[in-house]
């Protein structure tokens, strides 16, 4: 594997990481929201 190879391998994983860790989180809250949303509180009137 040449140098430039090399870089561009580092570079695409270590940009993947912080990708990685949003989409879970985004995953995580859509989930959460989901659910609250299914189980809040009925208003009676």
């Amino acid at each position: 594997m040449s140098t430039l190879e090399y870089v561009i391998w580092h570079i695409l994983g270590y940009a993947t990481i912080p990708v990685i860790i949003i989409a879970g989180f985004i995953a995580v809250a859509a989930v959460c929201i989901g659910i609250l949303s299914v189980t809040k509180d009925k208003q009676l009137d």
